[in-house]
């Protein structure tokens, strides 16, 4: 390791090399992130050596190596630049060292089922005098938590075990006897005995739906805690996360605020994956094909369905109230309901386009795709609902997920693309063609008013408050009118990110990038255009001034009022005594 310079150096010994010239190769993608990263490009050295002598190395494409030929054990070096923060990739500074396997680590063309060791060493001191390593690999000769030597049992495996090393505070305990662990990089004061005593009763709850997995025998939550940022990425026995450290709870904490909901929710999520797509997969990733994009229309499956389990587990798990749930599902549905791409994209051509579209978003991503993600979600509750509602509560979403399980969560097999659709409807019995072809494959929108009636909660639409409106509540602000477009603070300039389809800033000829100078004759910014709206009325004509680049446009902006596309759900008191048994039934299963 060089931290200063974030370079790791990367030694890979094969004892038996092709005797043609061994081919080695980087992978382009990680599973769970769907886009092209070449992790290559991050190689900024690499030589062959063979009993210490060089051996030519030639470059084959963007990531592949060929060694020359050689009878003796080879030895590829390489260093790698390293200074992605996210989940995905490696990062090395002189405050840590993370690596997800397929940024740093090359395959062996041929020997991918060859068992792997991995020698992990510290870096020169003072660097890293008091760091431990935290991973869910199997150690062979290293104290736990330490450095030393970790073995997997091919590549696969190997590059499904995030590694995080640093300066570390670390939480045990334990889920249907299996040793769970949580190893939290970054400056934190953290109440560790209830973060822990929280996420056993969330895995518990997760693990009572599906049962443990058989090769389930520890797991580890890795989580970055920097002063803001989120996200996290599944693996088969841990998951990375990052999460701001103000949402962890400290020890003057009671209540479970909404920042730790938010947190509890990020790994609910990655651990309900242990299951939905780390061992129970679509077929087209079995096995997985890393060199390339991999295409399927099933990504809502295994991202929304999970992201329905994952909120959903609190409230079973008792950690949340309904109300609260409920709030989080408004949020969800307002999500979704704020981007006119579900009228031009259904949720399976969403899993499908993942690739070029979704993980490759732009100024008008929001009124061209859908989040597969957000409104799978959705699509799964309406299933849920409706499953429940016409079985009489003898079938549910529950029912459907475990004989997927059953039929492909071992099997190696995976999924096929109508699997979920043809599970749901050997478990219930049902004609679900029509509800499949609307929800999957349409782009109308779902029946989650009338649905949702049926189990005693009150759905309702308002418009937008405001910018920091995020829905799941009444609001407590009245209305204003809208330009139909999102400004956002860059700097010292306020640039228009979102112009939506048919609204007044469209109409106008606003355009995203465009920054904002004045409206109505005075200065126009991010800080203060909810206030500024609040002023006018609906159909109020106003002159709004920009600058495109370096030219200042002038042009005329009709102001209306925004659309009900905020959403809040209530449970309502005066529901019937079946109403409120079916949301019972739902909300704490099991």
């Amino acid at each position: 390791m060089d931290p200063a310079a974030h370079l790791f150096e990367v030694s890979l010994t094969v004892d038996e090399p092709d005797s043609s010239g061994q081919v080695f190769a980087m992978p382009a993608w990680i599973p769970g992130s769907y886009m092209i990263r070449d992790y290559a490009k991050h190689v900024v050295a690499i030589r062959a050596q063979a009993d210490g002598l060089p051996v030519a190395l030639e470059k084959l494409d963007k990531s592949r190596w060929q060694a020359a030929p050689t009878d003796r054990p080879l030895t590829i070096v390489a260093e790698i630049y390293a200074h992605d923060a996210s989940v995905r990739g490696a990062h090395l500074d002189t405050m840590h060292a993370y690596f997800n396997g397929p940024s740093v680590f090359l395959c062996v063309a041929g020997r991918e089922d060859a068992h792997c060791e991995l020698e992990i060493l510290p870096p020169d001191e003072p660097v890293g005098r008091e760091w431990r390593v935290a991973t869910s690999m199997q150690r062979k000769q290293a104290e736990q938590y330490g450095f030393g030597t970790y073995e997997a049992k091919d590549y696969a495996e190997l590059i499904d075990h995030p590694v995080e090393i640093g300066r570390l505070s670390i939480g045990e305990f334990e889920v249907n006897g299996i040793p769970h662990a949580i190893a939290i990089r970054g400056h934190v004061r953290v109440d560790m005995a209830r973060l822990c005593n929280d996420l056993q009763r969330v895995c518990k709850q997760q693990m009572s739906l599906l049962g443990a997995p058989g090769d389930l025998d520890r797991y580890v939550f890795l989580l970055d805690a920097p002063g803001s940022g989120y996200g996290g990425l599944e693996h088969r026995w841990s998951s990375s996360l990052v999460c701001g450290r103000h949402n962890l709870p400290r020890r003057a904490d009671s209540e479970v605020s909404n920042g730790y909901r938010t947190f509890l929710g990020l790994a609910s999520h990655e651990y309900f994956h242990l299951w939905n797509v780390k061992r129970l997969k679509p077929a087209a990733f079995t096995p997985y094909d890393l060199s390339e994009e991999t295409y399927t229309s099933l990504l809502w499956v295994f991202e929304g369905v999970t992201s329905y389990y994952d909120d959903l587990a609190l409230v079973r798990a008792e950690l949340i109230s309904a109300e609260s749930y409920l709030e989080l599902l408004g949020q969800t549905i307002t999500r979704v309901l704020r981007g006119s791409g579900r009228h031009r994209q259904s949720i399976a051509e969403s899993s499908f386009d993942a690739w070029t579209k979704f993980y490759k978003q732009d100024a008008n991503s929001s009124n061209a795709i859908v989040s597969y993600y957000a409104k799978g979600s959705l699509v799964a509750l309406a299933l849920d609902l409706k499953l429940r509602l016409e079985t009489n509560g003898r079938v549910s979403l529950d029912d459907v997920m475990r004989e997927c399980w059953r039929r492909w969560g071992g099997s190696g097999q995976g999924m096929p693309e109508d699997g979920m659709e043809q599970v749901s409807a050997d478990v219930s019995g049902l004609d679900l063609g029509a509800f499949f072809d609307a929800a999957v494959r349409g782009t109308g929108e779902l029946p989650l008013q009338t649905l949702l009636e049926r189990f005693g909660v009150d759905y309702r639409l308002r418009p937008s408050a405001g910018s920091e409106d995020k829905g799941g509540k009444p609001g407590d602000k009245p209305p204003a009118p809208s330009l139909g477009a999102t400004l956002a603070a860059n700097g010292e300039k306020s640039v228009f990110t979102v112009v939506r389809n048919g609204g007044p800033a469209e109409r106008a000829g606003i355009a995203p990038g465009d920054v904002a100078v004045a409206l109505d004759g005075l200065a126009l910014t991010a800080t203060n255009c909810d206030s500024r709206l609040r002023s006018y009325c609906d159909g109020d004509e106003l002159d709004l001034t920009v600058f495109r680049g370096d030219e200042l446009i002038a042009t005329s902006v009709r102001l209306a009022n925004g659309p009900k596309d905020t959403c809040y759900l209530q449970i309502d008191t005066s529901a019937d005594a079946m109403a409120i048994a079916r949301q019972a039934a739902w909300l704490n299963a099991g």
